[in-house]
């Protein structure tokens, strides 16, 4: 399949539209000044009416009325604004900040820095969200799928849950999940499972099966019990979008189809990008001061580009819709992560995930042989009428996997090292220096915002750039502001 096929599978699959014009962001100059001035005099009157000013915003849908648009606005200029004091008094000027991949890292990544103050450009060769991104499940993790194996994820995806209810209000189904047990083994692993929750700081609690199938009538009646999460379920395109309409509105310069084709070297200094605009048919060079790899599965190519290697491996993952809603909680199975022990309900279908395994092209994936039958096979063991459900569509996604070298005399890492940490990268601490260059890899569609902090801390650092992170409480605008923001 295409990779333009994998992207319209995905969205059929889980009801994605393109959406309107966003009326939050239906703004003339003149019209712009003048919900300035609205925000101002709102915030004046009474802390509470800012506060329901940004969750006002944070719900506004394309139909929103001419007051709920002027409400949208006023929240997204709530927060502190942009001042020369953050501009180092030596430069003159904001530095130039390049991002090169337009999936969730690199919008959220472009919205912490332009609200830092920086200028900022981000280039993807597509569609915005058109790579792992936008072909995620839509699950919005509480922490509890990784809390037994891989820790630091775990209390990363607890904080960053509710970061992001906060920040992007109405953008989540906020269901819960449960953790099921069918077998003796899903049993015993159980208590390891709820010590683990609560060393990595994710609320869980025990449901009897009665209470269970109370929930849930169409899990399979043969549950022992279950373990109640505070999962969500995310639409894969439209949380993101948040974050790329709140950078725009923020200066950021955001170009879709428009591929980085080299970068521009001054020694051993990356100093600029050549790009392919491909829309307007023409190539051209941009200059920068750092430039970011967030190419996510691209991200070991795009480091090529600057003579850098990165020492990482693609792991690709299946997932399937199928019709009707099968449940209306997240449903996993009380074991450590594997393949089909996932269902996300999403609208009016249903999600299942994953299948795995490594691959070398993020747009060539082969669909293993008996992997949609088996995904089918286990999901229907926690809700048996998968079993018989049409499927609606199937895609696969690949992300972008660390590994590191092993140190001379060490044991082979366990199948279950974790895979998911967030890694920043200076390569200017290569074996071969390239200075003004940066990666990000690693995380998950919950940890993004989080991703995006830590690698603009680095860029700032190196930058000299005397600035902090304001995302954490920034509620974002609405998706539908992308379309005119």
């Amino acid at each position: 399949m295409s990779k333009s096929g994998r992207v319209r599978a995905a969205r059929g699959a889980a009801g994605t539209g393109g959406g309107g014009g966003g009326a939050a962001d239906a703004a003339a100059t003149t019209a712009a000044a003048t919900t300035a001035a609205a925000a101002t005099a709102a915030a004046a009157t009474t802390a509470a009416a800012t506060t329901a000013a940004a969750t006002t915003a944070a719900a506004t849908t394309a139909a929103a009325t001419t007051a709920a648009a002027t409400t949208a606005a006023a929240a997204a200029a709530s927060p502190t604004p942009r001042t020369d004091a953050q501009i180092p008094s030596d430069s003159g000027r904001a530095p130039h900040v390049v991002i090169i991949g337009g999936g969730g890292t690199g919008g959220a990544l472009a919205h912490d820095l332009a609200l830092r103050g920086l200028h900022v450009t981000l280039f993807e060769k597509g569609e915005i969200t058109s790579g792992a991104t936008g072909l995620h499940p839509g699950l919005l993790q509480s922490g509890a799928r990784y809390a037994a194996t891989d820790r630091p994820s775990a209390i990363e995806s607890s904080a960053e849950n509710k970061i992001l209810r906060r920040i992007c209000a109405g953008s989540f189904e906020e269901n819960d999940g449960l953790f099921v047990a069918i077998t003796d083994e899903d049993e015993v692993y159980a208590e390891q499972f709820l010590d683990a929750c609560w060393q990595s700081a994710v609320p869980a609690k025990r449901v009897e099966r009665d209470v269970a199938l109370g929930m849930e009538p169409g899990l399979n009646p043969d549950l022992r019990f279950a373990v109640q999460v505070p999962d969500a379920t995310m639409d894969a395109m439209r949380m993101p979008l948040r974050f790329f309409a709140t950078a725009k509105r923020h200066g950021a310069e955001i170009k879709p189809f428009t591929e980085v084709v080299a970068l521009t070297t001054t020694g051993a200094t990356v100093s600029g990008v050549k790009v392919r605009d491909y829309a307007a048919g023409r190539d051209y060079e941009v200059g920068a001061d750092v430039v970011i790899n967030a190419a996510g599965a691209w991200s070991g190519r795009v480091a090529a580009l600057a003579g850098a290697t990165l020492p990482i491996t693609l792991e690709a993952g299946l997932m399937i819709a199928v019709r009707g809603r099968h449940s209306n909680m997240v449903i996993n199975r009380l074991h450590a992560p594997a393949d089909g022990d996932l269902v996300v309900p999403q609208r009016t279908m249903t999600v299942i995930g994953t299948k795995t395994w490594t691959a070398d092209d993020p747009e060539e994936l082969t669909i293993p042989e008996g992997a949609v039958e088996s995904i089918m096979r286990e999901a229907a063991t926690l809700l048996p009428a998968i079993g018989g459900a049409g499927v609606r569509a199937r895609w696969a996604a690949a992300q972008p996997i660390i590994t590191p070298p092993r140190k001379r005399g060490a044991r082979r890492a366990a199948a279950t090292a974790p895979t998911n940490a967030i890694h920043c990268v200076d390569h200017a601490a290569d074996a071969t220096p390239i200075e003004g260059f940066v990666t990000v890899v690693g995380g998950d569609a919950t940890r993004l915002r989080a991703a995006a902090e830590a690698a603009a801390d680095m860029v700032c650092a190196k930058l000299g750039f005397d600035c902090f992170c304001q995302t954490a409480d920034y509620v974002l605008l609405p998706h539908t502001a992308w379309y005119s923001a």
